[in-house]
């Protein structure tokens, strides 16, 4: 049986979740859906959508898409799908996990990169995140939650736009891409995302694309260590959620950020691996998401690595090209990390 991806869905209350997932669900977009409720004792707010009063944990709906509620764990809940799936009691093609709106989506992720039987039943797709543009400066300055859900993003999907100004659309936008770079970015209307933009991203996979924009990193590279987004507060600004205008000079001091390491010069392995051992084991539950595609000694294909907290795994990619400069390059986005650490002790591991 070939693997079922899997897609995180994850965003602050109120985002918008609600909508796309009952979209997909009721969509007839001819592909079979689970779609598992992470509760954890919440309320259930989507009770028009999921009917929860039943003893039934899983319902199946009218187009072929399922849906269940977590009661107890979701390691247990992907098993028992995945063995329904397997003995032909239930029929789906992908899964979608909603987590909850304070949910933070690493243990999800961990669940799919290091348990064996869930490994070999599902395939983790990406992490969706979506950010309420109206209501996102606020959330992100107050709640560490949604800073988080933005770090673990594959792809951003900001709802709400048509209620908030170009600029601070604008000033929202810049604010994401310092916080995540790796994510790519897109304004929906009321959840109307089509499916070709949420499934089948791949955005967990180990592929040699890394997608950050050039001129953010050419920007962010020219600041060395003090970044130009760091300055003293002024009089002028009115806290909690400073509402300035386009100015990319954005004046938040979010503690998710994200800073790149890059070299032409190759990594010694060894040292690359006992220097980010060491890395994890202290910094793990703060580093959200880090990926690298890198240049080591030893080997003419690019090794292709990335983490979540202190998870990570490394993979061979494709030959490096004939007349391509070997270069690494490593995105690490975490909740303040010691940048000048990090980067040189990658720096240290180099041959």
């Amino acid at each position: 049986m070939s693997l079922i991806p899997a897609t995180i869905l994850t965003g602050f209350l109120g985002s918008g979740k609600t909508t796309l997932l009952k979209r997909v669900l009721e969509e007839a977009h001819g592909q079979k859906i689970a779609v598992i409720e992470n509760e954890f004792g919440e309320e259930n707010i989507d009770n028009d959508i999921l009917v929860s009063d039943t003893n039934e944990q899983i319902i199946q709906m009218s187009n072929g898409c399922i849906c269940c509620t977590i009661r107890e764990d979701l390691r247990a809940t992907l098993q028992l799908l995945a063995a329904k799936k397997r003995k032909g009691l239930l029929d789906f093609e992908r899964v979608v996990i909603e987590t909850t709106g304070l949910a933070d989506p690493g243990p999800v992720a961990q669940t799919f990169f290091m348990d064996d039987e869930i490994a070999e039943s599902f395939l983790l797709d990406s992490i969706l995140t979506l950010v309420d543009a109206k209501h996102a400066p606020q959330q992100l300055d107050d709640r560490q939650e949604a800073r988080r859900q933005v770090g673990f993003a594959d792809q951003i999907f900001i709802s709400k736009s048509e209620l908030v100004s170009a600029d601070e659309l604008d000033a929202l936008q810049h604010r994401l891409k310092h916080m995540n770079p790796r994510a790519p970015q897109k304004t929906v209307h009321f959840g109307e995302v089509a499916l070709g933009e949420v499934f089948d991203l791949r955005g967990f996979n180990l592929n040699a694309k890394l997608d950050i924009d050039p001129d953010f990193l050419q920007e962010a590279a020219h600041d060395h260590g003090h970044d130009h987004h760091d300055h003293v507060h002024g009089e002028h600004c009115n806290h909690p959620s400073h509402a300035h205008g386009g100015g990319h000079h954005h004046h938040h001091d979010d503690d998710v950020k994200s800073f790149v390491f890059r070299s032409e010069r190759p990594f010694d392995p060894a040292k690359l691996e006992d220097f980010l051992g060491a890395i994890v084991n202290i910094y793990g539950p703060r580093m959200l998401r880090y990926k690298g595609v890198l240049n080591m000694k030893g080997t003419d294909r690019k090794v292709i690595f990335q983490g979540v907290h202190q998870l990570m795994g490394s993979d061979l990619g494709p030959q490096w090209a004939e007349g391509e400069t070997r270069s690494s390059k490593m995105v690490f986005i975490g909740i303040d990390l010691p940048q000048d650490i990090l980067l040189q002790g990658m720096e240290q591991s180099l041959v």
